[in-house]
């Protein structure tokens, strides 16, 4: 399975925006206490992470590579009204090469991203401001759903291999652990999945 753009316009093809979506339950535990700033939402998909953050106050850059998706999000930012739209901006790019203005950012966020390289973490770490948070969220291998979903390896990163790359003379890690999450399934049952979760503030 190759996670290109090929895969998510596909992925959010017949998916419709008539429905609210919740935010990652690992960002509001760990961004909840924050004071808003600048965000990057790396990896968007339809919006639910960059409104919630937009709704406390967070000016959210908001990038995705599938056009589906961020007509989606365009559409679900709207019905919370224009004070909250209006604090996202919407970008489309391919997070395998894009890279996001260095130093730039106090929080930067991205969840479940596949097939965006290996230096992904690092070129998310270097648009984040000193003294600015990186909050990091993927599927652990102890996940039985995804894998058994037929999700390749690639989709799965332990806490540890998301920190690895973090100098910590620049980086102070935060949380680095594996955090369960329970979800309801398409067959309407609930399921509890396994996430790496990392959060790091950099130094300065």
């Amino acid at each position: 399975m190759e996670f290109d753009r090929a895969y998510w316009e596909e992925r959010y093809r017949d998916q419709h925006a008539a429905h609210h979506r919740a935010p990652n339950p690992q960002l509001v535990a760990e961004v909840g206490d924050l004071a808003p700033g600048t965000a990057l939402d790396a990896g968007c998909g339809e919006g639910a992470d960059a409104i919630w953050l937009a709704a406390r106050g967070w000016r959210v850059t908001a990038v995705d590579v599938a056009a589906g998706a961020l007509r989606h999000a365009h559409e679900q930012a709207a019905t919370r009204g224009p004070e909250v739209a209006g604090r996202i901006d919407w970008a489309r790019a391919d997070l395998a090469r894009w890279r996001p203005t260095e130093g730039h950012f106090d929080l930067v966020t991205s969840h479940y991203v596949h097939g965006a390289g290996d230096d992904l973490v690092d070129r998310l770490a270097a648009a984040v401001a000193p003294g600015g948070t990186l909050l990091v969220v993927g599927h652990d291998p102890s996940d039985p759903h995804t894998a058994a979903a037929g999700a390749p390896a690639a989709a799965h990163v332990t806490a540890a291999q998301l920190a690895a790359g973090l100098d910590p003379g620049r980086w102070e890690i935060v949380v680095a652990e594996t955090r369960s999450r329970s979800v309801t399934g398409p067959d309407g049952r609930r399921r509890t999945l396994h996430d790496a979760v990392l959060r790091a503030r950099r130094r300065g």
